[in-house]
């Protein structure tokens, strides 16, 4: 059997997960990542950190020119500075977080002893309730800093996701796995659409990255934006994309998807922040 039907054989397998309500995470990120280890053999697991740069040399190359200069130093700069600095009134962000700071980023997301998913951005804004600061916005300015910062401390830490077990988590996973399948707006895509059934081929100048490693180099400074922006600002724009109804930043729907993307790239390193065309 070649690579190519084995790979249309293992999407169909994938699908009818997401039908019949697959419950066994584990058993879902095997096979997501044998589908991905026969489509790009040449790929080991740590380099789809890299997203489409891994899969396009040319690319890669001027992405590794950019990245010698990142665009996004300023707001590493910017979110330490925004991280020690003590709140007015009293309080900073280190008196919610545990130490050390540059384990912080693998931390998150998890799942609350609630069932609610938090994310890294839910718990800085939480940090600022906290000290009765007003909330900053989920998808660019401070919080893309301060994410950014975070992330930058913690390059080089492996993401690890324990497997979904508790009520809370398995609800979390199987309502992210779901959104990330089900197709939706007028296009009638859905995120598998472009990062698995079409993972690494072109749409328009542009290589589509696949699903592993999609979360681990977040937030990105966007050549399309000019600025920096978190995970949800870019799951917000697929959507637009695809002229589907749109759920805002943090909603429970995104951070569900974000918990599902996670757990699937769970053993690659983290490598944000990073830039993006």
């Amino acid at each position: 059997m070649s690579p190519v039907t084995y790979s249309r054989i293992l999407l169909v397998i994938l699908a009818l997960w997401v039908v019949v309500g697959s419950a066994d995470p584990a058993q879902d990120r095997a096979e997501t990542r044998e589908y991905f280890k026969q489509l790009f053999p040449q790929l080991t697991l740590q380099e789809y950190a890299d997203g489409a740069y891994a899969l396009d040399p040319i690319a890669r190359s001027q992405w590794l020119e950019i990245e010698d200069f990142p665009p996004y130093e300023w707001a590493v700069e910017n979110g330490k500075h925004l991280f020690h600095t003590p709140f007015k009134g009293g309080g900073r962000y280190t008196d919610c977080f545990p130490q050390p700071i540059n384990k912080i980023r693998a931390q998150y997301p998890r799942v609350s002893v609630e069932g609610e998913v938090i994310t890294l951005e839910l718990a800085l804004n939480q940090c600022r309730q906290k000290f009765q600061q007003p909330m900053l916005d989920y998808r660019r300015g401070e919080m893309a800093a301060l994410s950014a910062y975070l992330a930058y401390l913690s390059r080089g830490e492996m993401l690890e996701m324990k497997t979904p077990s508790s009520e809370g988590e398995m609800k979390s996973y199987t309502a992210g796995k779901q959104f990330y399948y089900q197709r939706r707006g007028q296009l009638n895509f859905s995120c598998a659409s472009c990062h698995v059934q079409s993972a690494g081929k072109r749409l328009r100048a542009d290589m589509l990255s696949p699903m592993l490693g999609q979360v681990t180099h977040f937030p990105v400074y966007s050549g399309v934006w000019h600025e920096m922006g978190t995970l949800h600002r870019r799951f917000i724009g697929c959507l637009e994309q695809i002229r589907a109804p749109v759920f805002h930043a943090q909603s429970e729907q995104l951070r569900a998807l974000e918990y599902y993307l996670s757990f699937m790239s769970s053993g690659i390193k983290l490598n944000g922040p990073a830039y993006r065309k």
